[in-house]
């Protein structure tokens, strides 16, 4: 299923659908409140997990297990049960499907995002194209797994949100960026420029973003400069800082709207 995430559903260069990429980057562009310039800004102690097949819900909180081993996890396999749950309590992750037999998960999402602001919303599926996609991010997820990703895998991503990385399955955060550069570039790309926004960076800052923006991490960018992973991990806090941005995918939204790096294509 991997495989197929660079094809388009049909109908996708259709305005409604270029509306609905930009939605969905807005959403996952301007997303704050639960993650700062250090990461996620407390435990996952209350874990909520949906999704109506009961092998695949326990092999979620499985995952969950093993990404936060203190995590207490409630277990939901419709959007009735959900809803009961976060009416109770609130919850710090929760991981839902998207097809549930009595409704879409994107509604639950709707919901919980404005109840509160304190739960990280990540949507476990195995739909991969881009409508559910971008739906979903427009609905307030703030992460999209796909179930077939090896285990070490999703608890590996799931650990990132402490670091300030969003959970995104391979693939979804190239194809943020290439619907989202769908629109003619020339003139938003000048716009940023006349603003002065590049030049807020320093040159080393201006070669890790650059970096960052093409898939290294942190201790990699320290040996591609010759730096110590202390100042590599100093000069993405300054980025962060001067960008105003809270992690690597709105990094490298920044990175290619400033014209440091190009768009996936």
């Amino acid at each position: 299923m991997g495989a197929s995430w660079g094809l388009l559903v049909p109908g996708w260069r259709s305005g409604e659908n270029r509306s609905m990429a930009r939605d969905g980057v807005a959403a996952l562009a301007s997303y704050r409140p639960r993650i700062g310039s250090g990461g996620h800004e407390q435990p996952m102690n209350n874990v909520l997990v949906v999704d109506d097949h009961p092998e695949t819900r326990g092999w979620l909180a499985q995952v969950v297990r093993a990404a936060f081993p203190a995590a207490r996890i409630l277990p939901a396999p419709t959007l009735a049960q959900a809803r009961q749950h976060v009416g109770r309590e609130r919850f710090d992750l929760a991981l839902v499907d998207l097809g549930l037999p009595d409704g879409s998960g994107c509604s639950l999402i709707e919901e919980v995002s404005r109840r509160s602001q304190e739960t990280y919303l990540v949507v476990t599926t195995i739909f991969d194209d881009d409508q559910h996609l971008f739906r979903a991010l427009e609905a307030g997820a703030s992460g999209y797994l796909l179930k077939d990703e090896p285990e070490e895998q999703l608890v590996e991503r799931l650990q990132g949100i402490l670091r300030g990385n969003p959970p995104l399955a391979p693939g979804i955060a190239r194809r943020i960026l290439r619907h989202f550069h769908d629109r003619p570039r020339g003139g938003r790309r000048n716009a940023r420029q006349s603003s002065g926004r590049a030049g807020l960076l320093s040159e080393r800052e201006t070669e890790v973003l650059s970096l960052l923006a093409k898939g290294l991490n942190r201790t990699d960018v320290a040996r591609v400069l010759d730096i110590t992973p202390n100042t590599a991990a100093g000069h993405v806090k300054s980025i962060y800082r001067k960008l105003n941005v809270s992690g690597r995918a709105e990094a490298t939204l920044e990175a290619v709207q400033m014209g440091i790096v190009e768009p996936p294509g």
